[in-house]
């Protein structure tokens, strides 16, 4: 079989990318070992989020009291909780079928490894193999949980993200190593259902990618909660022997010995390369990650990579434009698309994390942008003076802003609250368009919503506050 493009992976990265080849008028296949959609779809954005949603309804049942609703006897079915999630998930999958079909693209199920010059070798799940040639590859092959040899996963008592969507039941006791989005997601998912939950994060602070102030306010919304949180702190060792699990945790005051029904190891993600023929071809590789362009092309012309496997954030919306690019670059070349495609800012990528309160983020925080040299202007909003936070009864947070003082450039805002993932592309488009403190204070926000205590962070940070 003959394409003029092949994707290896149909993850956010993956699909896309074959979609937009075949808008551009390419022959085009993508092979996927396992489920169209691939992580993201299947076992992570999609499914979490429903997960959350379920635990965020249940949450509002337990306190409708506030809110003048009376219920009784609130209780919650675990596993019509995670059936639900799988439901959207297959449902999501479903629908990447539907758009393989729509566009054209024929679907190649089975292991792909590149096997020279324009050949993928495509190993399917019962041992039989053939090759697809076409012109150019575009590797999206994705990433997996990352391991460490402290806490090797067994899916039953040391899990990762997988085992923790679909456990055939709710553990008592849990232990969250790692308080990245998975983590904080995980923890708080499970905290809400009921289980007695304890973070342990290596870095001195949680969500540690995050502003210092976000990282600071979840922290007291989770105590808050009743969740446990160790900072500077490292699990070297866990016995599994037992009924449940024993982690030994070293920090500044010593050792101890944490106990739980379960573990979840969620610490940072693995990019799949291994056996899919970048040694064979040369591709050039550089920290575990594979090297490539402002187009995605790797070091060997007419490869490209996008996604967890290159250097990019590993987010399921980087992936996406990435995939993109490299379909537009492949229809440059091929006199197929009128320009070159613009070159990615990864300095303007937003930041999604789902736990309660939402987190999302986008450009420098406080301490990067002085770092950087930057005289800084900082304004910040807190929700509990927002009318609309105080009317759905939902004003932990803030939102918070940094500008360059001499040229008023917004350099970044972080947002902590009820729906701030919804808010953050005014700022990701703000940024693009170069959009000074003067037009984001002179774009009238509608009132009363969440998002106008981000044009009100604005005139903090000028010292134009009109309700705080």
């Amino acid at each position: 079989m003959a394409y003029d493009v092949i994707v290896l992976g149909s993850g956010p990265g993956g699909y896309p990318a074959a979609i937009r080849a075949s808008q551009l008028g390419f022959k085009v296949a993508i092979i996927e070992k396992e489920s169209l959609g691939g992580v993201c779809l299947n076992w992570g954005c999609i499914p979490t989020k429903a997960l959350l949603k379920s635990a965020q309804v249940y949450e509002y049942m337990k306190h409708s009291a506030d809110y003048g609703i009376t219920g009784s006897n609130i209780t919650h079915d675990f596993g019509a909780v995670v059936k639900r999630s799988r439901g959207v998930a297959d449902k999501m999958s479903k629908g990447v079928q539907f758009l393989m079909k729509k566009n054209k693209i024929d679907v190649v199920m089975g292991f792909g490894k590149i096997a020279g010059k324009g050949r993928v070798e495509v190993t399917a799940a019962d041992g039989s193999k053939q090759v697809v040639e076409g012109k150019y590859i575009i590797i999206a092959t994705g990433a997996r949980s990352r391991q460490l040899p402290s806490m090797p996963v067994d899916g039953k008592k040391i899990i990762g993200y997988r085992e923790a969507m679909v456990l055939p039941s709710q553990p008592n006791t849990m232990i969250v190593v790692g308080s990245g989005a998975i983590g904080v997601e995980f923890a708080d998912f499970y905290n809400t259902m009921g289980t007695k939950v304890t973070i342990v994060e290596f870095m001195p602070r949680i969500v540690p990618v995050e502003d210092e102030d976000i990282s600071k306010e979840l922290e007291k919304q989770f105590k808050k909660k009743g969740i446990t949180i160790l900072t500077s702190s490292e699990v070297t060792s866990v016995d599994t022997s037992g009924a449940g699990v024993k982690a030994r945790v070293k920090n500044a005051s010593g050792e101890s010995v944490l106990e739980a029904d379960i573990l979840l190891s969620a610490v940072g993600i693995a990019p799949n390369i291994e056996g899919i023929g970048l040694e064979e071809t040369g591709i050039k590789m550089e920290k575990g990650r594979i090297v490539v362009d402002k187009t995605q092309q790797t070091s060997v012309p007419g490869i490209y990579a996008i996604g967890d496997c290159s250097p990019g954030q590993a987010l399921a919306h980087v992936a996406s434009k990435e995939g993109i690019t490299a379909a537009e670059a492949i229809g440059y070349l091929e006199k197929k698309y009128h320009h070159q495609p613009d070159a990615i800012d990864y300095n303007n990528v937003p930041g999604c994390t789902y736990c309660s309160p939402e987190i999302a983020s986008v450009g420098y925080t406080e301490k990067a942008a002085k770092d950087a040299g930057y005289e800084v202007k900082v304004g910040k909003f807190p929700f509990m003076a927002s009318g609309k936070a105080s009317a759905a009864g939902n004003t932990d947070g803030f939102v918070k802003v940094v500008f360059d003082a001499k040229y008023g450039e917004f350099l970044g805002a972080h947002m902590i609250g009820a729906g701030v993932t919804e808010m953050i592309a005014e700022v990701v488009a703000a940024r693009k368009l170069e959009t000074t403190n003067h037009e984001i204070l002179n774009a009238i926000h509608p009132h009363p919503t969440m998002s106008e205590a981000l044009k009100e962070a604005v005139a903090v940070a000028y010292g134009e506050a009109i309700d705080i």
